[in-house]
């Protein structure tokens, strides 16, 4: 059984389109990549836990505050390079992302030395358009963004 993960893409519109937040993932190895070092914020999940309640939380981990309330739009999954099993959600919200506070992880850096360091799992988070979103978000994860407008189209929204 592949490993699963669920996240959260929530996206508002603006007067220019459509607006997606997403990660930058934190850790010495995407520290210096912008193209393709951001995601959505998610996490793993064992097979028995609800895939919206694990985005959910892993978006409070992952950014420090509350996931926003109401209606998710169910956009999928989509199997990744790793063989990961991603799950997303979308939810229309706009928050402030200049104040998050990730949780951390442990890493020995530099690699080889013995040292163990404290790490963000996620160092920032913004909101794009989807022009700059295809840019910025990892390979395995920008079919979502193709869902999000899809699944927006089908309900007679926004989807620049």
């Amino acid at each position: 059984m592949p490993r699963l993960s669920s996240g959260l893409l929530l996206f508002h519109p603006t007067e220019n389109g459509l607006e997606v937040m997403l990660v930058h993932m934190g850790g010495p190895f995407w520290r210096r990549r912008d193209a393709g070092a951001w995601s959505l914020p998610k996490g793993e999940h064992g097979p028995r836990e609800d895939s919206l309640a694990a985005a959910r939380r892993e978006f409070a981990e992952e950014l420090g505050i509350a996931p926003p309330n109401g209606a998710a739009v169910d956009l999928g999954s989509l199997k990744q390079p790793s063989g990961k099993l991603v799950h997303a959600w979308a939810q229309q919200a706009d928050i402030d992302v200049s104040e998050i506070r990730s949780n951390t992880f442990e890493l020995e850096w530099p690699r080889g030395s013995g040292k163990l360091q404290q790490f963000p799992e996620v160092d920032r988070a913004g909101w794009f358009e989807l022009a700059d979103a295809r840019r910025k978000l990892v390979g395995g994860q920008l079919p979502f963004l193709d869902l999000l407008a899809e699944r927006l189209r089908a309900r007679g929204g926004s989807q620049s």
